[in-house]
């Protein structure tokens, strides 16, 4: 995996430059982009993001990165949404109603229950929907760091849940798409052992086109 290309998309939000470190860390020659040539380059293509929903989608739209992003998505590369940048690839957020995010997943955004402290801002224990699935790989019992007051309503792209009051997702995968609603970068060695699935899931994916 080491030297995978990985364009991480730079729209001026967020924790940017931490996503691009993280994915030096475990062998990627990542790069922090906002290049249409770079994306197109790249084996694989990440979007983080923190913040409001809505913001990170006018930066994304001022900046042309929306269109770059599913142009990366179509063309079957891998892709990676992290916290924001995972809600942005549902259609739409309670956060910011009169925003359209990239709709990947056609479904929505939804606040925490008022059961529960906003934002969840701690370490949860993942519980996995699909076991098997290539992301939760080699990771024994993971415990990740949350950051959100916000959730994907879920359906059958969801990989794995934690326990906040409710079954909240935080993780899913459709196709060449992977995303994460927790911080893999802040998550300690789960976090990277994530990381490292990805670029060798991205490995994989990058020998069958070639």
């Amino acid at each position: 995996m080491t030297g995978l290309k990985v364009a991480v998309l730079d729209y001026g939000i967020g924790n940017l430059r931490s996503a691009q470190k993280a994915f030096q860390h475990v062998g990627a020659d990542a790069r922090l982009t906002a290049d249409p040539a770079d994306i197109a380059a790249a084996d694989a293509v990440v979007l983080p993001g923190v913040g409001a929903f809505g913001a990170c989608v006018d930066a994304l739209e001022r900046t042309g990165l929306d269109r770059l992003a599913l142009d990366a998505i179509a063309s079957g590369r891998p892709f990676m949404g992290i916290c924001v940048g995972m809600q942005l690839l549902y259609a739409t957020s309670e956060e910011s109603p009169d925003h359209r995010g990239l709709a990947h997943f056609e479904r929505g955004i939804h606040l925490l229950p008022d059961t529960v402290k906003r934002p969840q801002m701690q370490w949860n224990r993942l519980v996995p929907t699909q076991p098997d699935h290539p992301m939760l790989r080699g990771l024994g019992e993971p415990w990740v760091y949350f950051v959100h007051s916000f959730a994907a309503a879920g359906g059958d792209e969801v990989v794995a849940t934690c326990d906040y009051g409710e079954a909240v997702t935080a993780a899913v995968a459709r196709d060449n798409v992977w995303a994460t609603q927790f911080h893999p970068e802040k998550s300690a060695s789960i976090g990277m052992g994530i990381l490292g699935n990805f670029l060798t899931w991205a490995e994989t994916m990058k020998g069958a086109r070639a």
